[in-house]
């Protein structure tokens, strides 16, 4: 998440908004927002209500939920997903500026 905070001008300059949902209770998404100064919204999901709905993988010999990354339209269309294998299957943010680039370009 702090990585994405690094970029988050990027990401604002080109129209997207990032949106974060997470295993964690309330309290604990604010201490971690609050200590690491995370700009754009988290959602806690301890119920795995969103978890669920987007087929986000538990796996716990692995730690836990698996990584899940989409990139949903302004339309509320998923046009990009990363379901990912390890804790650290991430793409980088090089990869979702450019998926959003692409998704600006073919709106005009």
């Amino acid at each position: 998440m702090a990585r994405m905070r690094d970029h988050y001008d990027d990401f604002l300059s080109r129209g997207a908004e990032i949106l974060a949902v997470g295993p964690n209770t309330t309290e604990s998404f604010k201490k971690y927002w609050a200590s690491e100064s995370i700009p754009y919204v988290g959602v806690p999901d301890p119920d795995h209500v969103v978890a669920k709905l987007y087929r986000q993988e538990v796996n716990i010999f692995k730690l836990g939920r698996m990584p899940l990354n989409c990139i949903v339209d302004k339309e509320g269309r998923i046009r990009y997903v990363h379901y990912g294998s390890s804790m650290s299957d991430i793409p980088d943010n090089e990869t979702f500026l450019r998926v959003i680039d692409e998704l600006n370009k073919s709106s005009e």
